[in-house]
């Protein structure tokens, strides 16, 4: 079982070096603005899909995902001819929520730290 684990863990990270290098340096599509950064590819066991979590700074978050979907067929090919697999998966591209997610919790934080602490002896 850790065996095909591990196939699966260096095809992803293949994968995501790929998508990204395709998005960033390849693919001309004028709807996709802004920075894209590709955070993780979670592939399916039998290699039919691939879950592509992306991120996005300075672009309009709704467009630039319709863009990506609409350019993945493209973004396959691409894949077909730089990976080799015996099956290139579909591409289903997700915006990755986990770093506003942290974002916002470091900012909660941050807010609980600068709160004035009761003194010792004071009802709270």
């Amino acid at each position: 079982m850790e065996k095909g684990n591990n196939r699966l863990s260096r095809i992803e990270e293949e994968l995501k070096k790929e998508i990204s290098n395709i998005i960033n340096y390849d693919l001309r599509n004028s709807n996709i603005t802004g920075m894209v950064s590709v955070t993780k590819v979670k592939v399916s066991p039998d290699l039919s899909r691939a879950r592509v979590f992306v991120t996005m700074y300075n672009s309009n978050k709704k467009n630039t995902l319709a863009a990506l979907k609409s350019s993945s067929g493209y973004i396959r090919r691409e894949i077909a001819h730089k990976v080799n697999l015996r099956v290139t998966p579909e591409l289903i591209f997700e915006f990755d929520e986990s770093i506003e997610y942290g974002a916002k919790i470091d900012s909660i934080l941050k807010e609980i730290i600068k709160e004035p602490k009761p003194k010792e002896g004071e009802d709270e």
